[in-house]
């Protein structure tokens, strides 16, 4: 397994007014906005993750990682007998994920793009 990219996530309360401040400020521009969640970028591939609640999952993350193989990902996080809190899920905007805590109570979104 490889990890491709790592996302910090933000919780925010008011999303569109978040996103123009650090799009503004950061010169990130808006490469993703589902209405809860938006990322923001630059063409160097830096990525910033602002969040309301996650629309799925029962928590939100304080980090997304995606990885070549999110399954190899998951069977390594089951062996380690870390706590899964979101199972492996095909979400409908065409990304595999689940969520684990690590031991530190931090909330790791690891996932790959399915679509």
């Amino acid at each position: 397994m490889r990890v491709e990219r790592v996302v910090p996530n933000l919780t925010v309360a008011e999303l569109a007014r978040a996103a123009e401040e650090h799009r503004r400020m950061l010169g990130l521009e808006v490469l993703m906005d589902h209405g809860w969640i938006v990322t923001l970028g630059d063409e160097a591939g830096h990525q910033l993750s602002l969040m309301t609640a996650d629309a799925t999952a029962p928590a939100n993350p304080d980090i997304s990682v995606f990885v070549d193989d999110v399954r190899e990902a998951l069977e390594r996080v089951e062996a380690a007998g870390v706590e899964v809190i979101h199972p492996l899920t095909d979400e409908p905007w065409g990304v595999t994920r689940f969520f684990y805590r690590d031991s530190q109570g931090r909330v790791i979104n690891v996932g790959m793009h399915t679509a």
